[in-house]
């Protein structure tokens, strides 16, 4: 029997869907990225469904992990039922030697039934890059340690409790992580197959990494959308959320330039760490079996509709980038299709020849990497705590807003208007359109189960 292919997973916190040379984007430099690129295949419409929280990238990875959809979890995701199986825990099974390094924003619980090693391992979900509180690998599962820390010594005396072993000074995390995970594989020396899970914390702010990848980036050579705005049109409840006070108002283009030059600094920093990890993978042999999954868990606005955070429904902070690459994937392909990012789970039980687990809702994407005219899906669901729902199909894109007196509905043309600027909503022509999206929201509402759970309960009451 031939030996399985190994997997490197690696996820980014908060990398837009547009970040990537090899894709289109001429500002930012990639080249590990781009060398996935080549020699895989890139699905452009990944989307994230969004989050029924503020930190969307607890919920998010929650899906990714277990393949469901979004309001499966009665805390958003902070904990993962026993009874949803998750990915490492599957591939434990089937033989796989498992290990993590970095961001895990899930529990220690989930954390154990997926990995049966780590290291350097950050239970939360943001921090300093250069001084990251870590755990070592407990094989009790219990990670119990806890260190007190004051993150404001010249204003208070407040107490934090940090989830830690240790904290790192003045290494920054993606090194840390980055440097973990080579390490880990040149000392690997056994037959079975591994899955290495490798999460950054990058390029999620503060937006801070070595002044060599700063410099890489002049502000003002850095092109923006047409989509800017100093401020959004109307106030949804995020308008003084932490996410959203990381720049002034007005929303300046000086402002979104010099943000989106140390935010490209950040991707490029994590690239450079991740071509080491592709460089052992070369050295030690291993590389022509490994099966690459790069994502991220969601994007980020960064002065887009005059937003900085994720918690919206726009395009730019729902779409992901998406790429496999490897054994039995196409090389240097695209593919259009419309696809979650919690249908990797399924889809690398397919690539590794594994059964797919009962209890998942995501879709194997292997008919599409076998074919790109294959269509997996032609519309999908978003939603933001108890605020915003949306869907879009392969034109048109409904947003609806309920929060407090806001009432807003948002309809765009995504063939001609794929920034999102033009509403239609209300306009001649387009009630059928309205009507058929609003109907297909009310199914996705049972389709989700959105009506059971607490934020849906809240916006569908509203609306």
């Amino acid at each position: 029997m031939d030996k399985k292919p190994n997997l490197l997973f690696v996820i980014t916190d908060d990398q837009r869907f547009d970040t990537i040379a090899a894709l289109g984007n001429k500002d930012v430099k990639t080249p590990n990225l781009d060398e996935i690129v080549r020699n895989g295949t890139s699905f452009v419409q990944a989307h994230m469904p969004g989050g029924s929280t503020h930190p969307v990238c607890m919920p998010s990875r929650a899906m990714i992990h277990t393949g469901k959809t979004l309001f499966r979890w009665e805390d958003h995701g902070e904990t993962i039922p026993k009874d949803h199986v998750l990915l490492g825990e599957v591939l434990r099974r089937e033989g796989y030697r498992t290990f993590a390094v970095g961001k895990w924003h899930n529990g220690t619980e989930s954390f154990t039934r997926s990995f049966e090693d780590g290291g350097n391992i950050f239970f939360s979900g943001m921090w300093d890059h250069w001084n990251v509180p870590v755990c070592d690998y407990d094989p009790t599962g219990a990670y119990d340690n806890v260190k007190n820390f004051i993150s404001n010594p010249f204003y208070e005396s407040a107490v934090t409790r940090l989830h830690c072993d240790r904290i790192v000074p003045g290494k920054h995390s993606s090194e840390l992580f980055g440097e973990t995970a080579v390490k880990w594989l040149e000392s690997y020396d056994r037959e079975d197959p591994f899955f290495l899970y490798l999460a950054f914390m990058a390029p999620h702010d503060p937006k801070s990494c070595p002044d060599e990848f700063i410099e890489m980036y002049d502000p003002d050579s850095i092109h923006l959308p047409d989509n800017l705005a100093e401020a959004h049109p109307f106030n949804f409840s995020m308008q003084y959320h932490r996410d959203e006070v990381l720049a002034p108002y007005p929303r300046t283009p000086e402002i979104v330039r010099k943000h989106m030059a140390e935010y490209y600094a950040m991707i490029s920093h994590m690239d450079h760490q991740l071509g080491k990890v592709i460089d052992t993978l070369k050295r030690k042999g291993k590389y022509e079996n490994t099966i690459i999954v790069f994502v991220s868990d969601h994007g980020i606005a960064m002065g887009q509709h005059g937003l900085f955070g994720k918690q919206n429904t726009y395009d730019h902070s729902i779409r992901i980038p998406l790429i496999f690459a490897g054994p039995g994937i196409p090389k240097n392909e695209i593919r259009n299709t419309y696809v979650y990012h919690f249908d990797i789970f399924p889809t690398l039980c397919d690539l590794i020849g594994v059964q797919i687990p009962a209890s998942l809702e995501a879709k194997s994407l292997m008919p599409a990497l076998k074919d790109d005219k294959v269509q997996m899906r032609d519309s999908l669901y978003f939603a933001y705590a108890d605020v915003i729902r949306g869907t879009k199909d392969r034109r048109y894109k409904l947003i609806e807003y309920r929060w407090k007196d806001v009432r807003v509905t948002q309809l765009f043309d995504l063939y001609e208007d794929p920034q999102e600027t033009n509403n239609l909503f209300g306009k001649p022509g387009y009630q059928n359109v309205t009507s058929q999206l609003r109907e297909r929201l009310l199914r996705y509402k049972q389709e989700w189960n959105d009506d059971r759970d607490e934020t849906g309960k809240v916006f569908w009451s509203n609306y």
